[in-house]
């Protein structure tokens, strides 16, 4: 089987790739990027699988964090979460996980199942079920495709274990773990019902651990040539620039265990005069100028450090930050009409169907699966 076993250069790729997709949530890429880097360090490894490589039958759990960014920031995971709920899944099932993946690949979603699997030497598998991050348990690929709701679980940091052994529709899957996240401090770990290796192949977003990857290594490219790392995102993405300026206003709250809130940029050097407003539910939603929605959800919204294309998450936004504005099409699998009934601006309450930004594709993964890395790194 073929591995693509992960360095530390790699996380700091990932890292940054991860918070650019992550549209402004999926929790702080920083925090899982040294967790895993300290997971390396300790003598452990993080093998990455391509979905394809996947035995059909093989069992696989997603992990991530749930509940609100803000919060998942000053509130730290203890480390165990992710083997907890693992261990409860295998015990309900009587099956051992032979591999685990992210539900999101956006922010530090997208790092988060590599520190349960580095801790008991599981794969990773190079997929999700957004290509983004979104707010909600039912928002995703995998529901759409008709993945169970049960078994799921949850744990917290302070040894809580809850397992979900029936929630009749997604939605309510989602309001039950919701509600037992609020109880838990607004930040935990969640996995929802195991799949196969086949199921994964057909209803995933693949290559997206391999995107991320591919997304920071422009970045850090362009910070060493002295290139423009925001053109370098847009290269790589297929994106474009909304606008560059500086942000003048947020109101932001926390409500029914998610951040929730409103952003406006204002425009800057060639943007002056102009202003975009961004609507926030733990995510960026929609954007939009005057009574022009330029971009709207499942596409990308995403803001970066305007000089270092660094991104910016909805819980570091201040009065006064330079920054830019991205749009970028979402994967392809979000774009029919049974996915944006889950994910599209009418699932957030909005009264306007979704207009498609850009040309959606698909990701490639990275060469280092078939490729030694030594001539991969030169």
């Amino acid at each position: 089987m073929t591995y693509w076993t992960l360095t530390e250069t790699d996380i700091d790729r990932i890292a940054i790739g991860v918070g650019i997709l992550g549209t402004g949530g999926g929790g702080s890429p920083y925090l899982q990027m040294l967790a895993a880097k300290q997971m390396l360090r300790q003598g452990h490894r993080i093998r990455m699988i391509r979905p394809r490589d996947l035995p059909d039958e093989a069992q696989v759990i997603g992990l991530g964090g749930i509940g609100a960014p803000t919060v998942s920031v000053e509130k730290m995971e203890e480390g165990g979460e992710g083997e907890r709920v693992l261990r409860a899944i295998e015990a309900h099932t009587g099956r051992p996980v032979d591999a685990v993946l992210g539900d999101e690949v956006g922010g530090g979603n997208g790092i988060y199942p590599m520190i349960t699997a580095a801790r008991l030497d599981l794969p990773v598998v190079d997929c999700d079920g957004m290509g983004r991050a979104f707010p909600e348990v039912q928002m995703s690929t995998f529901f759409v495709g008709g993945q169970e709701t049960q078994p799921a679980g949850l744990a917290d940091s302070e040894g809580n274990t809850v397992l979900i052994t029936r929630a009749v529709t997604p939605d309510m899957l989602e309001r039950i773990m919701r509600a037992a996240t609020v109880a838990m401090g607004c930040t935990a770990c969640m996995t929802t019902a195991p799949m196969s290796g086949a199921f994964i192949r057909k209803h995933g977003v693949v290559h997206t651990t391999s995107q991320a990857w591919t997304l920071g290594d422009a970045v850090l490219k362009a910070r060493a040539a002295k290139a423009d790392p925001v053109a370098a995102i847009l290269d790589q993405s297929g994106g474009a620039l909304l606008m560059r300026g500086k942000v003048t206003d947020i109101a932001r709250r926390l409500a029914g265990g998610f951040v929730r809130g409103r952003l406006m940029i204002a425009g800057l050097d060639a943007d002056a005069g102009r202003e975009i407003a961004i609507d926030i539910q733990n995510e960026y939603l929609v954007a939009t100028e005057g009574e022009k929605r330029l971009v709207m959800v499942p596409d990308l919204i995403c803001i970066v450090d305007d000089e270092t294309g660094r991104p910016i998450g909805t819980e570091e936004l201040r009065y006064g930050l330079r920054v830019a504005v991205l749009a970028m099409p979402c994967t392809p699998l979000l774009r029919n009409d049974a996915a944006l009934r889950v994910m599209g601006p009418r699932a957030f309450g909005y009264d306007f169907d979704y207009v498609a930004f850009g040309t959606a594709r698909h990701a490639a993964p990275v060469p280092h699966y078939d490729t030694p890395r030594q001539e991969i790194d030169a």
